[in-house]
């Protein structure tokens, strides 16, 4: 749909940006932080083992992510105004078919469409969306947004547990497909205008002379073949795969890990609040350096926060060396959140976007899938968390060296 311009109307890129915020907090029931709360209900209503429902997670978010580049192509194709409408219709539809699941065959079924559509697919479409309507300002919107989003996603597990514990489990997951269907299909089908020359306007709300400049200064668009054959794309692509599978994997082991060193599962639990809290600092910190700051410094930063998160693992017990690991976490995936939404589209071009972050966030998603697994696995090979915390924390600094080495695009790029 194109809207009519009205002369003198206020730029609707802020508009976007808002409720792309609100979409993408609406993940939260498809999210590791969202459906932790449902763990225990549904091991005791299907009597199901741990292992087994830690399997049925693991399938769901693997087949949700193979999906993830096709939708990023779609998304490129129709817009995101139909598409986030048609992706919120269909992961409330997922929501409600979580709800009656009744073994371990219909509750992988059930991850796959939640993980697919919820943490994959609208994720995906919330940040496309805003893509669009940002050049010069992409960096600070995004780190906005990002830890905006992060705030708001924290109630989640909250809202959750309390409909959980008023309702029954299965009638949670009801309600919160209500919430989507009535929060994320009319934001996508009334909220959204896919591009600035939709309506008359230009990105950041810059007059059409000073876009033109900005557009003669960048890389043209890149295919995703093209995209895909240059190291840069996957240097930022192992950073936010090695968060993902690293901080996934801390916090779904959380109660655990930090039960071990002393915390009873409550005040385990309430250290998800200084993550928020690092998450947002970090956030808003880095994407506004992304505008001014050398993507390698940022990146590498944001390895070393990850590394140090896992090596802080030795020293946690109750007190403030708990705190500091907890936001130390949180800044971790804060810092790395904002940066593939920024940088993907000033290194590669909008026309193929969607299609090139799809690919970023399968290879985000997929290694999310593996962390926990992985995390209990060495763990009982190692002995214990903090040596395989060690062991971990060699992968980030490994990929923090190697993205120093990381170059920005070539201006000249945009003429040939």
């Amino acid at each position: 749909m194109t809207e009519t311009s009205r002369p003198g109307r206020r730029f609707l890129g802020w508009r976007i940006a808002a409720f792309a915020t609100i979409t993408a907090a609406m993940t939260g029931p498809g999210q590791t932080i969202g459906v932790s709360v449902f763990v225990d209900p549904i091991i005791d209503s299907l009597d199901l083992t741990r292992s087994q429902v830690s399997t049925a997670y693991l399938i769901g978010t693997l087949l949700g992510a193979l999906a993830l580049p096709s939708v990023g192509r779609w998304v490129d194709r129709i817009g995101s105004r139909r598409a986030m409408t048609i992706i919120g219709i269909g992961f409330g539809a997922g929501l409600v078919a979580m709800s009656g699941v009744q073994g371990f065959v219909t509750l992988a079924i059930g991850f796959t469409l939640i993980r697919w559509l919820g943490q994959g697919s609208l994720s995906l479409v919330s940040t496309v969306a805003v893509t669009h309507w940002f050049q010069r300002r992409r960096g600070f919107v995004f780190g906005v947004m990002m830890t905006a989003v992060s705030a708001l996603m924290s109630l989640a597990p909250v809202l959750l547990n309390l409909a959980i514990e008023a309702y029954s489990w299965r009638t949670a997951w009801l309600l919160a497909a209500g919430a989507v269907w009535l929060i994320v299909v009319p934001i996508g089908w009334f909220g959204l205008v896919n591009k600035p020359a939709d309506v008359g306007q230009h990105t950041d709300g810059d007059s059409a002379a000073m876009v033109a400049e900005a557009e003669s200064r960048t890389a043209r668009s890149h295919s995703r073949r093209e995209a895909v054959g240059e190291g840069r794309f996957w240097v930022l692509s192992l950073t936010v795969a090695t968060t993902a599978m690293l901080i996934t994997a801390l916090n779904f082991h959380q109660i655990s890990i930090l039960g071990e060193a002393g915390l009873s599962s409550t005040e385990a639990a309430t250290m998800f609040l200084p993550q928020v809290i690092g998450a947002i600092g970090a956030g808003l910190v880095v994407g506004a350096l992304s505008d001014r700051v050398a993507v390698r410094f940022l990146l590498a930063a944001s390895m070393s926060l990850m590394a140090t998160g896992l090596l802080l693992i030795n020293i946690v017990e109750p007190g403030w060396q708990v705190v500091l690991y907890a936001v130390t976490l949180g800044a971790a995936a804060g810092a790395q959140r904002p940066l593939a939404a920024t940088v993907l589209p000033r290194w590669f071009g909008l026309a193929n976007i969607g299609a090139i972050q799809g690919l970023s966030t399968f290879i985000g998603v997929g290694a999310s899938a593996v962390g926990p697994v992985a995390l209990s696995v060495v763990r009982g090979w190692m002995g214990g968390y903090i040596e395989a915390a060690a062991l971990f924390a060699m992968i980030p600094l490994a990929i923090g060296i190697m993205s120093l080495a990381v170059r920005e695009p070539d201006r000249a790029d945009s003429t040939r």
